[in-house]
């Protein structure tokens, strides 16, 4: 029996964009690194199917497990700090064709038993592996050229030259998180809570890598998808090297964006003073989107899986906010001064405990928006990403604010 529900037919759609990224890793690279501190790829292609079977074959449904070993092997990914790498070596891990014949398993099984599933449990399948579309994607970005099959990208280079202005966003309400029992949401994007931010100045474009080149030639570090030849500046683009594109944004680390605020005697903006830049209107009311209430498309930001790379800031003016803020939602995530920390209220999900509470630590800071790689299911204004400020392989950039 083939699942019928929307949401369910929902998590057959994810499972189809992950096996095409894993399509593209050649069978002979599986088992290496391309991350250092991260898993060898063979972890993901399993993980992926082995959550699905924890959370909503066993915990969900309770189904007798098929093979218990592959369920506890490939249940949990790893978030050390940068320059801590694993010392499992290849032989630890099962052959490419018995991962691949566990998923197989896990997803007959599943598949006659989806539409019995709850709701919460489905969403978490579905945007779980969404989430892991764009982890790999970076992962598969740091791999050789030689251990992944042949792109095809589409690169936009060139759009309007961007006015580096300052917008000025007078003091108005915010509302953090989501209500409970509003849809779906992640255990840490509860409970809603309403404050007033104070008047700022927020940068109308991200900082792009030709504002942050100056930064370089002052003596700071370069960005982690630049590499130097001779005197010329190249991008990491997925499928090779390019010439540095000026006008797409830079993405560096927390470590980074800090720095190059600093120097330009400005900082980087707060959770709310993101939220309030996107969503926020002079009249007080708040946005699902920056642009509006109209569902995200390619017009309005560069998200959603349309490119591998990112494009001009000026490029999607359409997407801009109420205060003229462009591209506060995708062609990189923006890392903000806030902590992650609980929201007031919160409450960690019986059933996925360790989702949100273990990074509750003081050392992973907040990233609000979107990247190229994240799917428009997750754009709402109360997701919440987060990361280390040492690390260096996301699609992350930042704009500066004037407190």
């Amino acid at each position: 029996m083939r699942p019928r529900t929307a949401l369910a037919r929902s998590l057959i759609e994810a499972r189809a964009r992950t096996d095409t990224l894993f399509g593209l890793v050649k069978p002979d690279a599986f088992y290496e690194r391309p991350v250092p501190e991260r898993h060898r790829i063979i972890f993901y292609l399993g993980h992926l199917d082995a959550f699905d079977w924890n959370q909503i074959g066993q915990w969900a449904l309770g189904l007798k497990s098929f093979h218990a070993s592959f369920d506890q092997l490939f249940a949990f990914g790893i978030d050390p700090p940068v320059g801590r790498e694993p010392d499992d070596k290849p032989s630890d891990w099962p052959t490419l064709d018995e991962v691949r014949r566990y998923n197989q398993q896990v997803r007959q099984t599943l598949d006659d038993a989806l539409d019995r599933a709850p709701e919460q449990s489905l969403h978490v399948a579905v945007e779980h592996r969404l989430m892991h579309a764009e982890t790999f994607a970076y992962i598969l970005h740091r791999a050789a050229p030689d251990r992944k099959l042949a792109l095809h990208t589409r690169l936009l280079l060139a759009g309007p030259v961007p006015d580096h202005a300052m917008i000025e966003i007078p003091e108005g309400p915010v509302t953090l998180g989501r209500p409970r029992h509003d849809g779906f949401g992640w255990d840490n994007e509860f409970d809603a809570h309403a404050f007033t931010a104070p008047a700022f100045a927020i940068g109308k474009y991200k900082v792009t890598n030709g504002e942050y080149l100056e930064f370089v030639r002052a003596g700071a570090e370069p960005s982690p998808f630049w590499t130097r030849r001779g005197d010329q500046w190249y991008w990491h683009a997925m499928a090779g090297t390019i010439p540095l594109p000026l006008d797409w944004p830079v993405y560096v680390t927390y470590e980074q964006a800090l720095a190059y605020a600093q120097w330009m005697g400005k900082t980087l903006p707060t959770e709310a003073q993101f939220h309030r830049a996107a969503y926020g209107t002079p009249t007080g009311e708040e946005r699902l989107y920056p642009w509006g209430n109209e569902q995200p498309d390619e017009r309005r930001g560069n998200f959603d899986f349309r490119h591998w790379d990112p494009i001009p800031v000026t490029a999607t003016p359409l997407g801009d906010s109420a205060f003229g803020v462009s591209q506060l939602v995708g062609n990189g995530w923006e890392w903000t001064t806030t902590p992650f920390r609980p929201f007031p209220g919160f409450q960690p999900f019986p059933f996925y405990p360790g989702y949100s509470a273990p990074f509750f630590d003081g050392d992973h800071f907040v990233l609000k928006g979107a990247s190229p790689r994240t799917a428009a299911r997750l754009l709402r204004r109360s997701f919440r990403n987060w990361f280390r400020p040492n690390y260096p392989y996301i699609y992350a950039g930042f704009r500066c604010v004037e407190n």
